[in-house]
């Protein structure tokens, strides 16, 4: 029986003007989970044509891979600001994972890392039938706030009921804020999630529990280093120390050591 799947749509990022690259939640998530040498198997999605540029890539980490058909890959341009602000165009929209789709995707995985790019990736229908079958989900927010519509990247707040169906939320400060207004701790409680993760970059992480919250300081890098796929990362390392029966707090200063390794090392 395997721990972890992680199902997701692959994207073509091209940062400020260079040659696309692989990337998306799952690219990143599969990285992370091969380097902790967690029981896990990847389910990704891109275009035929992109095939053969994004899936050996894939594969490359060493875990089972399955690859799903889409009739375009994700793609996103974007460049990072002086502030480390990210501004980013949404240039094409991936598969739409039907109920069907994920629970194959997802096997006889007990818990699930959801790599939603944009809201429609992974519609309510499809995330209710992942509970149904008694799979624990991570959905990181970002995809849950951002739109489907191509051209600069648009995020609101108007995401349904989905968070209905999920175990631990990630977001930043920027997600939380179209959530809930702002990222206090107490409006973060109030989206009803058991385990909400707050991503601060260099200030480290806040976990949000229904009976309190925990900050969990940063690891410092001494290096200027590409952030890109940190928080996926982040929200891998969390999942994979969960699924080992680690508390929350531990998953989130697990998760923190994880990532710094990885940016360091990138």
């Amino acid at each position: 029986m395997t721990s972890i799947a992680a199902i997701g749509n692959l994207s073509l990022d091209r940062v400020s003007g260079a040659p696309p690259r692989p990337g998306g939640t799952v690219f990143y998530s599969a990285r992370t989970l091969a380097l902790l040498g967690s029981d896990a198997q990847i389910a990704a999605s891109c275009a035929t044509a992109d095939r053969a540029a994004l899936i050996p890539r894939l594969e490359a980490f060493g875990l089972p891979a399955t690859w799903y058909e889409a009739a375009a890959t994700t793609a996103f341009s974007f460049r990072y600001v002086r502030s480390g602000r990210r501004i980013m165009r949404l240039d094409a929209v991936g598969k739409q994972w039907s109920p069907e789709d994920a629970l194959a995707a997802a096997g006889d995985a007990r818990w699930v890392h959801i790599g939603s790019l944009v809201r429609t990736d992974f519609p309510s229908e499809t995330l209710a039938a992942l509970v149904g079958a008694e799979k624990k989900l991570l959905v990181d927010a970002q995809g849950l706030v951002r739109t489907a519509a191509l051209g600069p990247l648009r995020a609101n707040g108007e995401i349904g009921d989905v968070l209905e169906y999920v175990r631990m939320l990630k977001l930043d400060d920027s997600e939380a804020a179209t959530l809930v207004g702002s990222a206090d701790p107490d409006r973060l409680r109030s989206l009803g999630v058991p385990e909400v993760i707050l991503t601060l970059g260099a200030k480290g992480s806040i976990l949000v529990l229904p009976d309190r919250f925990e900050a969990v300081p940063a690891v410092d890098i001494q290096a200027t280093v590409d952030p890109t796929g940190a928080g996926d990362a982040y929200a891998a390392a969390y999942l994979a120390a969960r699924s080992n029966g680690a508390e929350p707090l531990e998953a989130a200063r697990t998760a923190t050591r994880t990532t710094a390794e990885l940016l360091a090392a990138s």
